[in-house]
């Protein structure tokens, strides 16, 4: 019965890929699909969760994600097994599914119960086999997750919006931003933007530097806090007079190469913190070489919400700054 199963979701599998190389105009209703931000369904049988397999799950798809007060997990994850895989459950928006097979396989499928969704498969006829599989297909299926979640989170955006000009005013650039952001603060060539939630604020802000700002290689990531310093400094005070936001003086922030709006650009994740006063939370900084309009543009959200977890409130201004679009020829 279980091999049933499994090649019962494997044959939906096959069916639609087939369709996506059907020419006919005839296409397949998929209903939307469900889920909280960034969970995942895992499809496996319980004795495989509950090993050495279900280890290296939890080790690549429930990783700490980086830049965050305490530990939380890339994903949060829901196990099942296969005969109870049905119904409401097809239609979840991020599923691994893993089983026991004579040929050993991983890819990544698209849109194949719901839509948007993306469906990763791992097959072998052994744990080792299923254990090389997970590590040979995860980098791409958390990234499949991810650009699926991302585009989940834009999509909703859109249904309420905040229609203030001083990005487009200040920059030249625009975001898709929820209604339920304000500007708090705008001076010349800096918007910050707040939105209120149960136990503190989310928050972006923009602002830019000379292109000649951030060129040596071997003072960057000195270089970036200095920047956002200085910027807090000026534009961002604390509680108390004297005290306003800084980079956390412990830990060196986490510097990745990215893309933004087309453009190259340098991802920064760490922890703010308050000089002078005992607060803190998490950031995410994008530094955009916007070289048509000879600056770097820099977009940052950061997060105070004190005892409450924050990941979901990061992602969701990860994907905020990720709708950018820059005007040409300012």
């Amino acid at each position: 019965m279980k091999r049933f199963l499994g090649t019962l979701f494997l044959t939906g599998l096959l069916l639609a890929g087939a369709s996506c190389n059907d020419n006919s105009k005839k296409q397949k209703f998929l209903p939307p699909s469900t889920g909280s931000v960034n969970s995942l369904m895992v499809v496996m049988n319980t004795d495989l969760w509950q090993g050495e397999v279900g280890d290296r799950i939890r080790e690549h798809f429930a990783a700490t994600v980086v830049g965050l007060p305490w530990e939380e997990p890339l994903f949060t994850i829901t196990q099942l097994p296969p005969k109870v895989f049905r119904g409401a459950a097809l239609e979840s928006r991020s599923i691994l599914y893993v089983l026991r097979d004579s040929a050993a396989m991983a890819y990544v499928s698209d849109d194949v119960y719901a839509k948007p969704q993306r469906v990763t498969v791992v097959k072998g006829p052994n744990n080792e086999e299923l254990l090389q599989g997970l590590d040979s297909i995860a980098k791409k299926a958390m990234a499949a997750y991810r650009d699926v979640e991302i585009s989940e989170a834009q999509k909703r955006f859109t249904r309420s919006l905040n229609k203030e000009k001083a990005l487009e005013e200040q920059f030249g650039i625009k975001l898709t931003i929820p209604s339920v952001y304000r500007v708090g603060k705008e001076e010349d060539k800096f918007v910050w933007l707040d939105r209120q939630i149960q136990k503190g604020t989310m928050n972006i802000i923009a602002y830019e530097m000379p292109m000649s700002s951030l060129t040596n290689d071997s003072t960057f990531v000195q270089d970036i806090v200095r920047m956002r310093d200085s910027i807090g400094e000026k534009y961002i005070p604390g509680p108390n007079k004297g005290t306003y936001m800084i980079t956390e003086k412990v830990f060196a922030p986490y510097v990745f190469p990215a893309e933004v709006a087309g453009k190259k650009a340098v991802e920064v994740r760490g922890i703010w913190e308050i000089h002078g006063y005992p607060m803190a939370g998490p950031f995410l900084t994008y530094i955009i070489n916007d070289k048509e309009n000879d600056r770097r543009l820099i977009l940052e959200g950061f997060t105070f919400a004190p005892a409450t977890e924050k990941r979901d409130y990061m992602f969701e201004l990860e994907a905020i700054m990720k709708t950018l679009a820059i005007q040409k020829g300012l």
